[in-house]
C-alpha cells in the first residue's frame, strides 16, 4: 500500500477551516469539497488514457482520453457524499457506485448495509471516497469488497488520517494494489476512535445530527 500526503498550501489553507469548529456546515461543505477536487487532481495522476486522433481548427493531432473501462468513483455513505461533486467535476466521465456502511460504536467494525455498483469491476480504477480514516475498518472493508470485484487498481481519498489507520490498512491489506491520498496525516486516535486533532465528525458538520 501507498500513502500520499498532499503538500500544498492551499490544502493545508483549506484544512484549517475545516478544522475549526466555529466553520458552520454550509462552509464546511463547500471547504469540503474544494479540498476533495485539489486531492483528486493528486489521486487521478496514473488515471488510465489511451491515445485518440482528433481535428483541430488547425490540423489534425494526437490527444488522451479516459481508457475504457472507465473509472469508478464511489462515496461511503454518508459522509462521502460530501465529496463526490468534487470527485465528479475532475472526472465527469467517471461512472459512481456508492457503499452504505455503518460503524458499531461498541467494537468499531464496520457492517454494509447497502451497495450500488456492478458485479463485475475487472480491469477498473476506483475511487473510494471517505472524510476520515481512522480506525481502518470501514476503508478496509469497503477495498476488500472492491477487489472481490475484480478492482485492480483503488485509490481511497480522505481528508485525515490517523497514523492508527494507516498502520491497519498496511496490514490488513499488505500486497493490495491500494493508494491512500490524504490532506493530512494527524497525531493519533483518542479513547472514542476519534482522530486528533482532526476534525470531529464530517458526517454530522456536513449534514447536522439528525439520526
Amino acid at each position: 500500500m501507498r500513502i500520499h500526503v498532499v503538500d500544498h498550501p492551499l490544502v493545508a489553507h483549506k484544512l484549517t477551516t475545516l478544522r475549526d469548529k466555529r466553520t458552520d456546515s454550509p462552509t464546511f461543505r463547500r471547504l469540503a469539497d474544494e479540498l476533495v477536487t485539489l486531492l483528486a487532481y493528486e489521486a487521478t495522476r496514473d488515471v488510465r488514457t489511451e491515445q485518440v486522433d482528433i481535428e483541430t481548427p488547425v490540423t489534425t493531432t494526437t490527444g488522451v482520453r479516459l481508457s475504457h473501462p472507465r473509472p469508478m468513483v464511489v462515496p461511503i455513505l454518508r459522509a462521502g457524499l460530501g465529496m463526490l461533486d468534487g470527485m465528479v467535476r475532475l472526472l465527469p466521465t467517471a461512472e459512481v457506485g456508492f457503499m452504505g456502511m455503518v460503524r458499531n460504536e461498541e467494537t468499531y467494525e464496520a457492517h454494509t448495509y447497502a451497495t450500488r455498483m456492478p458485479d463485475d469491476l475487472s480491469g477498473r480504477q476506483v475511487y473510494v471516497v471517505d472524510p476520515m480514516l481512522a480506525t481502518g475498518g470501514t476503508l478496509v472493508a469497503a477495498i476488500r469488497e472492491l477487489i472481490n470485484r475484480g478492482a485492480d487498481d483503488v485509490t481511497a481519498i480522505c481528508l485525515l488520517a490517523a497514523p492508527e489507520g494507516v498502520e491497519v490498512m498496511e496490514r490488513e491489506l499488505a500486497g493490495a494494489p491500494v493508494t491512500v491520498v490524504t490532506a493530512a496525516v494527524d497525531e493519533r486516535l483518542n479513547d472514542d476512535r476519534y482522530i486528533v486533532p482532526g476534525l470531529g465528525d464530517a458526517g454530522d458538520r456536513m449534514y447536522g445530527t439528525a439520526g
